[in-house]
């Protein structure tokens, strides 16, 4: 498979996930988002490292992002939840207030 099939897929990956960070309103669907745009770069990194010789730059790149994923994901949802708890929303235009 040639490595602009990668490229192909990542920027599709890539606008679906700005796609739908920039119209969804609900804050657990602009984190599915997020993850896209991240596994998007990963790919760029698998594919990337397939051209130099030293083949585990990127996948160690990949791995390091997949780890920082992990933790966005979980401290986002944690803060969803403490959203949700104060507000009774998750829709990110209700939510147009910070309080103490």
């Amino acid at each position: 498979m040639a490595i602009e099939h990668y490229f192909i897929l990542s920027a599709i990956l890539f606008c679906i996930g700005m796609t739908v960070i920039i119209t969804k309103k609900n804050a657990i669907v602009v984190l599915m988002g997020v993850e896209l745009i991240l596994n998007a770069a990963n790919i760029n990194f698998i594919a990337v490292s397939q051209l130099d010789n030293i083949k585990l730059g990127g996948q160690f790149f990949a791995l390091f992002v997949i780890v920082v994923a992990a933790a966005e994901a979980a401290v986002g949802l944690a803060i969803i939840l403490k959203i949700y708890k104060y507000f009774s929303t998750t829709n990110l235009d209700e939510i147009n207030q910070l309080k103490g």
